[in-house]
């Protein structure tokens, strides 16, 4: 049965659709759209229970998050990103969770992890320096979650290199407000954000392969098996499911528009069997590619759950599987799009958003498929990998 935030999505779903425009427009998630993913609650489903969040198993928020893209690509792009945070925020030091959401759990957290800044040790903390891009859902953000290198004390990542995942208040950094012009995703408002000199104490602080491996969890004492899964299966996990729930929305609306359209040829497209033979397929390809990532979160969770080891070789099958689901189903979505006739290019038509959505999201760097194939046909082959090829598992 689907999770109750899952059924909640789909009555809000009618009213979502009907703001996706005004969201690309804005360059953000409207106030409104905002209001209808709080109140589904979207973003707590990772959250911990004791802070108002529903602890949910990893298959319902992926659910949830293609159901919010059905409707709009970039609140659920946005759901994807940011509803994870709440499950890595749950691994660190218990102070971290009480100055998030003790007073509201509805505080979003938003990101990026990549390591473009310096945090330079100092007695009881870092000093932490950068600038981050793709900051997405950051306007509706109280908290976020940023990648640093360690520094050596000059301005420098020391060596050898360590990465630190840090966690920061509104008010130690700034939101470049015109750092978002882009041609697909656009409502995710995904702004640069800078901190400069901002004072990070040691309990916002983890290191990231501690997250990676789920020892982060274990250390501070935090039993569910939710929060000992590895991050590498479970930060794709979101952004893969706004990605199919994007190609999903775009089935329905080209399936929807074809109902009654009339070809060039004068004959009606529910008669042409090449048409119709390309959206069965792509309607395979879409569900085959919401099966295989469901099946692969489920599959690491009951690993963990059991209390078993989740190998390199089985971490690195479903980051090549996660991967592969994102890139057939926006393919599939292409076959589609280059059969709905002349008038989906026009910008009154919402399937241009989609397939526009769709393309920007295959984009991000967690669905490159050469390091995440390359390092499973070695780890499938017994071959000790790499640091740089073991990054990302």
């Amino acid at each position: 049965m689907a999770h109750d935030v899952v059924e909640r999505v789909e009555q809000y779903g009618p009213r979502l659709a009907e703001l996706a425009a005004e969201n690309e427009k804005l360059g953000r998630l409207s106030d409104e759209t905002v209001g209808l993913l709080r109140s589904a609650g979207v973003l707590r489903l990772l959250q911990p229970a004791k802070f108002g969040g529903h602890a949910a198993h990893p298959r319902d928020f992926a659910e949830a998050v293609m159901a919010v893209a059905r409707h709009d690509g970039a609140a659920g792009w946005v759901c994807g990103v940011v509803g994870v945070h709440p499950w890595e925020a749950a691994q660190m030091d218990p102070r971290v969770a009480q100055e998030i959401w003790g007073e509201n759990p509805d505080t979003w957290i938003a990101s990026p992890y990549m390591p473009n800044g310096i945090a330079e040790p100092v007695d009881g903390g870092y000093v932490l320096s950068g600038r981050w891009p793709f900051s997405s859902g950051t306007d509706h953000a109280d908290w976020v979650f940023l990648g640093a290198l360690v520094g050596d004390g000059k301005g420098r990542p020391a060596s050898p290199p360590k990465v630190l995942h840090v966690i920061l208040p509104r008010s130690s950094y700034e939101i470049i407000e015109d750092s978002w012009d882009v041609i697909g995703l656009s409502g995710t408002g995904s702004k640069d954000v800078v901190v400069d000199g901002a004072f990070i104490p040691s309990y916002r602080t983890v290191d990231q392969d501690a997250v990676s491996g789920g020892e982060a969890a274990v250390s501070n004492g935090v039993g569910e098996a939710l929060y000992r899964l590895p991050f590498t299966s479970m930060f794709p996990l979101g952004i893969t499911s706004a990605v199919i729930g994007i190609c999903e929305g775009a089935l329905a609306l080209h399936l929807d528009q074809q109902r009654e359209r009339v070809a060039v040829t004068g004959v009606q497209v529910r008669d042409d069997p090449y048409v119709l033979y390309a959206a069965g397929e792509a309607a395979a390809e879409i569900a085959a590619s919401r099966a295989q990532l469901i099946d692969g979160i489920g599959r690491v969770y009951d690993r963990v759950a059991t209390g078993e080891t989740v190998t390199i070789e089985e971490r690195s099958d479903i980051r090549r599987n996660q991967v592969r689901c994102a890139w057939r189903a926006v393919s599939a979505l292409d076959e589609i799009f280059a059969r709905s006739g002349g008038n989906v290019i026009r910008r009154s038509n919402p399937l241009q958003r989609y397939w526009r959505d769709a393309h920007v999201g295959l984009a991000h760097m967690i669905h490159v498929p050469g390091v995440a194939y390359h390092a499973n046909s070695l780890a499938r082959m017994g071959v000790d990998l790499p640091p740089q090829l073991r990054v990302m598992l």
